[in-house]
């Protein structure tokens, strides 16, 4: 099946271009981006605009509450299914998002490592949260160095290869396959830019965001307890804007946190992308 996947980092211009492109080829948008999947956060994640819903169908954005638990084999299945949608209906799909691993997935299939769904739900409730990650961080250390290395920065990442370690006795590492074939058809590309043009438009951005309510948004989600979910609690920004709300720092320390911390994910990215992803086409901005 033919689709098409604009894949690059954050503030990089990927929904521009799936826009263009779709509105040019006849195409449907769907999101790789783990945070928009979630309903509350349109700001924060950079949804798109209920005008750019009008002109082009999205799909897998603001479907879910942010209670709600979903990790890349559910969001292979969505995507697998949405894929299916649009192909059915005489249109291409396009993939457009940020979330490297979860494209991965999808394009190579997940490799077929041990899972117990009783040890990962003892595992979720004794590590997956602010108190219990420096415990993980600690565990990880003693039986599984490497991937602690490779995925500090992702608690759920942590959390699946402690799993793996404790039911295989070996590294996550050690069991990972070389990359599959791919899934599909796919046209891909992999949006690059310098750093210091990706961090000025990271700030822009960030600062457009600020003044168009996201401090409020922020307040609502934190008031339902954004930081104690399963999955939402990673999105970026609102963490930081609840400490603003505490009155930790003034609005100039915020957006600088803000802007750092998003660069910062915009690196590891960009490393992924470079390696995971040999079959896009670089589109130099």
């Amino acid at each position: 099946m033919k689709i098409v996947v604009i894949m690059g980092p954050t503030a990089s211009g990927k929904s521009e271009m799936a826009l263009k492109m779709a509105k040019e080829r006849g195409g449907e948008i769907i999101s790789a981006d783990s945070m928009q999947l979630y309903r509350g956060l349109e700001i924060g994640t950079a949804q798109p605009s209920a005008n750019e819903r009008l002109e082009v169908p999205h799909h897998l954005v603001g479907c879910f509450p942010i209670g709600e638990k979903i990790d890349v084999f559910r969001y292979c299945e969505l995507a697998d299914a949405a894929i299916s949608g649009v192909a059915a209906r005489g249109k291409l799909p396009i993939l457009c998002g940020g979330t490297g691993f979860y494209l991965k997935a999808l394009l190579r299939g997940l490799d077929d490592l041990p899972g117990d769904a009783g040890l990962r739900r003892e595992l979720d409730e004794k590590y997956d949260s602010d108190a219990g990650c420096p415990l993980l961080v600690k565990e990880m250390e003693t039986l599984d160095p490497q991937g602690l290395e490779k995925w500090r920065h992702c608690r759920r990442k942590l959390i699946r290869a402690l799993e793996v370690r404790l039911l295989s006795g070996k590294s996550i590492l050690e069991l990972q396959r070389g990359q599959g074939a791919l899934r599909y058809d796919a046209e891909a590309y992999r949006l690059e830019m310098p750093p210091e043009t990706l961090r000025r438009r990271i700030e822009v951005r960030a600062k457009k965001m600020l003044a168009s309510g996201w401090i409020e948004e922020a307040q609502v989600a934190l008031s339902q307890g954004l930081l104690d979910t399963p999955t939402a609690h990673q999105a970026i920004g609102y963490r930081a804007i609840g400490e603003f709300l505490d009155g930790k720092y003034d609005r100039g320390k915020l957006l600088e946190n803000i802007v750092t911390s998003t660069c910062q994910y915009a690196r590891r990215q960009r490393t992924w992308f470079r390696h995971q992803h040999p079959e896009a086409q670089v589109i130099a901005l």
